[in-house]
């Protein structure tokens, strides 16, 4: 699990490796534009239930932190999909994966194996 820290050190939320690496580019991809959007993010029953929101601003410090130095590949529709829920009124909002479970284009079988299949 990777934490993201808002503001200061105890201000701070843990997310999936692989969902706060998208996160974060959705994130940087709108303070680079020095736009403000609110986060909101459901939390687990396990936890308590509920759910939390901040005001992301280019004026407050963020931090990613991850438990290892591997990377799994970004999923660009996914990343561009966060960033279109950041824009609208609501602000930003963990959506689910598009494509998750999905055969990639490399991984797709070649056009000699298709043939194959008919």
């Amino acid at each position: 699990m990777g934490t993201l820290f808002y503001g200061d050190a105890a201000s701070s939320v843990e997310f999936d490796d692989r969902l706060l690496a998208h996160l974060q580019l959705a994130i940087v991809t709108k303070l680079r534009r020095s736009e403000s959007f609110v986060f909101s993010w459901d939390v687990a029953a396990a936890a308590g239930s509920g759910s939390n929101s901040v005001w992301i601003s280019p004026t407050v410090g963020l931090r990613f932190t991850y438990p290892t130095h591997t990377r799994e590949p970004i999923n660009r529709a996914w990343v561009e999909a966060l960033v279109r829920t950041a824009n609208s009124v609501s602000g930003l909002r963990i959506v689910d994966e598009p494509g998750a479970g999905v055969e990639s284009p490399a991984q797709a079988p070649s056009k000699t194996d298709r043939m194959d299949e008919e």
